[in-house]
């Protein structure tokens, strides 16, 4: 009795996936962006808008979690476990992932347990996530034991996924994302926290193309070395990619008064609005390159939203005394 209902609800699971992810494979909205702050000479900006995607899961999260939760499903799973910072936007998607679909959700957090919960863990609780306050010794620990893990670690009906939620049904994921994009295109552009969706977007991007990440951490300067790790036990049609990491203003949820004026004058110009931890560190960054030549003026450039633009306007506020995540 108890595995035919297990049985039973893998399949009503695998049915909701089935609902939930199949809309994204059939389109992509572009949007061209026009605002004066850029005036690119030649250079064509076009929004990849995956932001608008779901109010709970979106962006990149939508992609990097899609064949998780399929695997989660299809290994009976009960419970994901992941780490994270406090203002971790991979740990509001598990937690929203496992309001959705039903699966029991636990969060490593770094930091002080005595800290008041801030907007982006509030939501996690209140979407069901049990959340387990690490200190940062133990934290580290935590997670340079999960890094040495390819995937997701499957123990007892619980699935434990790493620190962002990289791995190689991540990139398989942000792999199918970039493959809907049939505009042609120079560069593809992206903020990097694990360097995941970098990798990803490597993979899926056309031959003879760039894609350039925006690290949104200081002191960072090991990513390249992981990507390259990544993308060696991949093939690729051999797109070039590369880091620019002078534009995380201070570090991952932090900002700088210049950052928010120019994110909120963007802002102000349409419905588009980014956000100061991603987004608009990503757009500064290549506001500057077109503006110092780097990019060339005759360049077609998509610039992929990989935040949830409702989740994250609400939960961040341009704080830059937030500890990083």
């Amino acid at each position: 009795m108890e595995r035919k209902r297990a049985h039973a609800e893998r399949l009503q699971r695998l049915q909701r996936l089935n609902a939930f992810f199949h809309p994204a494979s059939e389109s992509l909205r572009l949007d061209r962006l026009t605002s004066d702050i850029f005036k690119p000479p030649g250079v064509e900006i076009f929004l990849a808008r995956d932001d608008k995607l779901h109010p709970m899961i979106a962006g990149n999260k939508w992609w990097k979690l899609k064949h998780v939760l399929y695997h989660a499903a299809e290994q009976e799973v009960h419970t994901l476990k992941t780490y994270g910072g406090p203002y971790s936007n991979h740990v509001l998607a598990v937690a929203a992932a496992g309001h959705l679909f039903g699966f029991r959700t636990v969060g490593w957090i770094r930091g002080d347990e005595a800290r008041p919960l801030n907007p982006v863990l509030s939501q996690a609780k209140a979407w069901g996530m049990e959340l387990k306050p690490t200190a940062r010794d133990h934290y580290r620990a935590l997670t340079q034991a999960s890094a040495i893990h390819e995937d997701p670690v499957l123990q007892s009906g619980e699935l434990i996924l790493p620190e962002g939620g990289r791995g190689s049904l991540a990139m398989q994921g942000v792999k199918e994302m970039m493959e809907r994009l049939k505009l042609s295109y120079d560069l593809c552009c992206c903020p990097v926290g694990t360097g995941c969706t970098l990798a990803g977007m490597v993979l899926g991007a056309r031959a003879g193309s760039q894609v350039h990440g925006f690290v949104v951490l200081k002191g960072a300067q090991g990513l390249a070395e992981e990507v390259q790790r990544s993308l060696n036990s991949h093939p690729h049609s051999g797109a070039s990619w590369r880091l620019y990491h002078d534009y995380h203003f201070g570090g991952y949820a932090r900002s700088t008064p210049a950052l928010r004026s120019f994110t909120q004058a963007i802002a102000r110009e349409g419905d588009f609005n980014p956000d100061v931890i991603y987004t608009g560190k990503m757009l500064y960054g290549l506001m500057d390159l077109i503006q110092r030549g780097i990019i060339a003026p005759s360049s077609r450039v998509v610039v992929w939203l990989t935040g949830n633009e409702r989740t994250l306007s609400s939960s961040w506020k341009g704080r830059d005394d937030a500890t990083s995540g």
